[in-house]
């Protein structure tokens, strides 16, 4: 698992690049979930995104990576009404460098998916924190409170 911020451009929800350098300067949260549109992953986006104010009150960026298509996370924006950043990780290029990119298993069968997890950097993009599979309730506020202590 890199220490630092990967160098990667992924893609937003718009479908334009998203340099992760361009979160430099301020700490981000960074919040994977397997798919858009999911019970645990909508009520985990709908909580960092009614937070959004206080994670900016702290001075922090907030953005959910998943492996779904553009389209597919602006169709999720619009229908739950978020406002963080979402970005696109459709090649796992950043999700098996942080290895959250895993084989799973579910009614017997095997195949890789995301491991819901969030990763906290710094202003200068080091590694502060990684919570790994996540429980979403409450993880929200704990996250922020994590980057209120930095």
């Amino acid at each position: 698992m890199a220490d630092t911020l990967p160098d990667l451009t992924l893609t937003d929800d718009t479908g334009q690049p998203a340099p992760l350098k361009d979160y430099l300067g301020k700490p981000l949260v960074l919040f994977v979930f397997p798919r858009a549109n999911t019970p645990g992953c909508t009520k985990e986006s709908i909580a960092f995104t009614e937070l959004l104010g206080d994670f900016a009150e702290a001075d922090a960026a907030v953005a959910g990576v998943s492996k779904d298509s553009p389209k597919k996370l602006s169709n999720f924006r619009e229908k739950q009404g978020l406002t963080v950043d979402l970005l696109s990780d459709a090649e796992t290029d950043l999700s098996e460098q942080l290895g959250v990119w895993k084989e799973k298993q579910m009614y017997g069968k095997r195949f890789m998916g995301l491991e819901r997890s969030t990763f906290l950097y710094g202003a200068d993009g080091t590694l502060v924190r990684a919570w790994r599979k996540v429980k979403v309730t409450d993880h929200a506020e704990e996250v922020l409170e994590a980057v209120r202590a930095l």
